[in-house]
């Protein structure tokens, strides 16, 4: 393994990082950035893991970052071109259909490269590649149309939750996860830690979150109807969800380690609740209105004293993490919220932060096409019904499977609620400002409703 001080290459990634979406240093000021590893995986693919410092001395950021060079300039290739080098021209190799599938070969070899450590459960074959569109935190790459391989841009040293509950799962014989079928390995901080992780590719699924909003679409043309009485209701694939949901909570319980809560649990974590609501406020001054709200429902959760069971679930669960395929729902993405160290993502919570991140996704559905019809406000009701309607459901599901009703402990689910829609605020003020009213209206209604 070199450790490069290439200044032109520093250069080319200084100048086309910052503007990728996975990129988790939007907004703060940079210091400098250095190559950690640089491996050559075969003549054609390079792999860097880079560390970006900041000026403020905060925490740096590492990533890893595929690289191809060519001396020409291939017709399609400009989307993902960073830039020339004395070497030639250089591009993101998991974008690069030939640095992709490089990237496979190397897998199927199982060969360590430099620490660099591929494995797998099973023969892979050769397959053409394309990456994915635009992904918030990673990069996949579809085989054919047998296998999906996420690359982990952003690393945190350890195993990425994503592997580690996705096997338990597959081993207890679990129908709800895509099939694991390899893995890459590297060491960051002198620990194992997980650059990347193939599964199934499920190519009859459906994302949740497109079937929801073709409902909520059926229920806005349909405008004198009720929710239920329009041929795209969703209720009965939020019912089935949540019973899905349950089953997968259930398994996780019996396969990886579990706890019991006190006092002590709710007062940390309320206390963090507070600490991320300070940081909010200081983003979007428009969440100071709420504030008083906020803080009394993250109060509550401090003074809890009945116990609960701890375990580990899904950590950023929404209607974009689910898809509906032939059997069912398939659950996804397991690593949990990529902002937050692994350390944190792993960490035994409660289910019922999992049953609030989907709650808040049937809300986001609904609300998210107002924005399309604002002249519209006889929609705003529709919208508000559809919503509490496949919350409903998605709860009756999940009961149903487990005998637990989740809205039994409403104060609990609200706090995790209201927790999840500031972070919901921070992210669209950063990144889609227009979206901005979907999550400042759902703390306004959830605080009232408190």
């Amino acid at each position: 393994m070199v450790v490069s001080d290439d200044s032109d290459l520093i250069a080319l990634l200084t100048s086309w990082l910052p503007r990728q979406r996975w990129f988790a240093g939007k907004g703060r000021t940079w210091g400098n950035l250095h190559i950690l590893q640089d491996v050559q995986v075969c003549e054609l693919l390079r792999h860097l893991v880079v560390e970006v410092r900041y000026a403020d001395r905060g925490p740096a950021d590492r990533y890893q970052i595929p690289l191809v060079t060519r001396p020409d300039a291939p017709y399609g290739h400009e989307s993902f071109f960073l830039g020339k080098s004395e070497d030639g021209l250089v591009y993101d190799g998991l974008h690069d259909p030939d640095g992709s599938a490089a990237l496979l070969a190397f897998i199927q070899g199982r060969q360590a490269q430099d620490g660099l450590m591929p494995y797998t459960l099973e023969d892979l074959e050769t397959l053409p590649a394309h990456a994915v569109g635009a992904e918030q935190s990673n990069t996949s790459i579809v085989y054919g149309d047998a296998y999906i391989l996420k690359v982990f841009r952003r690393l945190w040293a350890g195993t990425n939750p994503d592997l580690e509950i996705t096997r338990a799962l597959a081993s207890a014989g679990s129908s709800a996860v895509a099939r694991p079928l390899s893995w890459l390995d590297g060491t960051l901080d002198g620990v194992p830690t997980t650059f990347a992780f193939m599964q199934e590719f499920m190519r009859s699924g459906t994302e949740g979150w497109r079937l929801a909003l073709a409902s909520v679409r059926d229920l806005y043309a349909e405008v004198d109807l009720h929710a239920d009485e329009v041929g795209g209701d969703f209720a009965a694939e939020s019912e089935r969800l949540g019973a899905a949901t349950a089953d997968v909570h259930r398994l996780l319980a019996q396969t990886l380690p579990t706890a019991t809560s006190d006092a002590e649990t709710f007062r940390v974590e309320s206390a963090q609740m507070h600490d991320r609501l300070d940081s909010a406020i200081e983003v979007v001054s428009d969440l100071r209105a709420f504030e008083p709200m906020l803080r009394d429902t993250y109060d509550v959760l401090a003074h809890r004293t009945r116990p609960l069971n701890l375990q580990r679930i899904h950590g950023d669960y929404h209607l974009g993490q689910v898809l509906r395929v032939d059997s069912g729902w398939v659950l996804f993405d397991f690593e949990g919220e990529p902002a937050r160290p692994v350390t944190d993502r792993t960490a035994l919570q409660p289910v019922h932060r999992d049953i609030a991140g989907m709650l808040r996704s049937f809300d986001y559905a609904a609300q998210s096409l107002l924005l399309e019809r604002e002249n519209e406000s006889a929609l705003i009701y529709r919208a508000q019904e559809w919503a509490t309607r496949n919350r409903d459901a998605f709860c009756d599901g999940y009961t149903s499977t487990c005998g637990q009703d989740p809205r039994e402990d409403a104060d609990l689910v609200r706090a995790f609620e209201l927790d999840k829609a500031v972070y919901e605020v921070v992210y669209e003020a950063r990144h889609r400002p227009s979206w901005l009213r979907i999550p400042l209206g759902s703390v306004e209604r959830l605080t009232a409703a408190a």
